[in-house]
């Protein structure tokens, strides 16, 4: 089994709707103009948090998210409905990634409130009707403008949970059994290591009006910050955390528990040094098994603030729940560590890749090109002309001229193609 707190989802914006061709048909009015209506706008993909998610598990079922298309423009210059956006809800605390075909992935937010929404998908333009293309020239124009294609992208969602304090220790040292009596969590306990397999989530309840959330963050090993028993997936989590709670196994000689103290130590900083500067309330666990009580008066020789509990019986657990939230109320704030953006190359816009195939064909690429040839109804002559001269503008018919093309060659943009002349 495997904590999900990474996932990756393909979204999909709508597309929009197509512009039209018609005509005004009113009485009276034998040669009416051009009256083609607008396509919708494609609906947008946004992703959301909502605090109700504390797992990323549903993306385990369901992959992919689409949002709607625009619908097609109308006669007497109606524009089409455009499509609904879609919200992608997240739990609160994840950090999104996003990859568009081709191009390497790049982060792009983190959602760290309830209620944070970020656009992950822009939807498509509608295409223009026939009305926008009618001049003194062209009065009465025979094409529209297709919509445009709604963005397509792979994400790539990672969940960094959200608390108070983090429980840390290593295997079977009474993380989940702490968690359970100090809130309502319930947590799968078993007397032997790793029986917590993912993050578990309690909030404590100090008083009517006082509470903290506790996170119990599975046992860590030697080995932990390199991905020994998915240590490296778990160790993000207590990043977030304001205090942490390191518990100790009082059924443990002296030397083990302070071989364990020291594991758990040189773990966290292994991951990141700032981890231990966080406040810490060392804890012995277990002092209801023989022994553990002067393991406890051993301990205070060398750390005199370590607590001694049992969360089997519950002893002392009332009085480190009142630490805890003293020194949660003292605590800065947790610098939330995220990637840094992604750098962002300058490209002007009618910028163009011009390349001879293998096949001979010219293969053209470029933002505002393909962009433009995906709007472009290739069966209108009137549509094709307009198309080649927005080229013509763009330099790409000197390029094409430059590279040796003559009329009748194949020029190919994505997958569209048109014969060059």
């Amino acid at each position: 089994m495997q904590f999900i707190d990474e996932a990756s989802i393909a979204v999909a914006a709508g597309n929009g709707g197509d512009g039209i061709v018609a005509w005004r048909r009113e009485k009276y009015v034998p040669k009416g103009g051009p009256a083609g209506g607008d396509g919708g706008h494609g609906g947008s993909v946004y992703l959301e948090a909502v605090a109700e998610l504390s797992t990323l598990v549903e993306f385990r079922f369901r992959r992919s998210f689409a949002a709607e298309a625009g619908n097609a423009g109308g006669t007497s210059n109606k524009s089409g409905k455009s499509g609904v956006d879609l919200s992608v809800a997240v739990p609160v605390g994840t950090i999104v990634y996003r990859a568009f075909e081709g191009k390497p992935e790049a982060y792009l937010a983190d959602l760290t409130e309830p209620g944070a929404r970020v656009l992950v998908a822009k939807g498509g333009r509608g295409g223009l009707g026939n009305q926008h293309f009618a001049t003194s020239v062209r009065q009465a124009p025979r094409f529209a403008g297709r919509g445009e294609p709604g963005e397509h992208c792979t994400l790539r969602l990672e969940l960094r949970l959200l608390a108070d304090c983090g429980v840390v220790g290593v295997p079977n040292a009474g993380k989940s059994t702490l968690l359970s009596v100090m809130s309502a969590a319930r947590p799968k306990i078993a007397d032997y290591p790793f029986t917590t397999l993912e993050p578990q989530l309690g909030v404590v309840r100090v008083s009517d009006e006082e509470s903290f959330v506790m996170v119990d963050v599975p046992g860590l090993i030697e080995g932990a910050h390199a991905g020994a028993g998915l240590g490296d997936q778990f160790l993000k989590h207590v990043e977030r955390t304001r205090v942490l709670v390191h518990l100790l196994d009082g059924a443990k000689p002296l030397d083990d528990i302070l071989a364990d103290k020291a594991t758990i130590d040189g773990e966290l900083g292994a991951w990141n040094a700032k981890l231990l500067e966080k406040p810490t309330l060392l804890v012995l666990n277990k002092l209801d098994l023989p022994d553990a009580r002067e393991r406890l008066i051993e301990l205070r020789e060398r750390f005199p603030d370590v607590h001694g509990i049992s969360a089997a019986t519950q002893d002392g657990v009332r009085d480190l729940t009142f630490a805890i939230a003293r020194v949660i109320e003292s605590a800065p704030v947790p610098e939330i560590v995220v990637p840094p953006p992604a750098a962002i190359e300058l490209v002007p816009v009618d910028a163009f890749v011009l390349e001879r195939g293998r096949d001979g064909a010219f293969e053209l690429s470029g933002e505002r090109i393909e962009r433009l040839a995906a709007m472009t109804n290739f069966d209108s002559d009137e549509s094709l002309l307009r198309f080649e001269r927005a080229l013509g503008r763009m330099g790409v018919d000197k390029k094409l001229r430059e590279m040796g093309a003559v009329e009748g060659d194949t020029v190919r943009i994505g997958q569209y193609e048109f014969t060059y002349s």
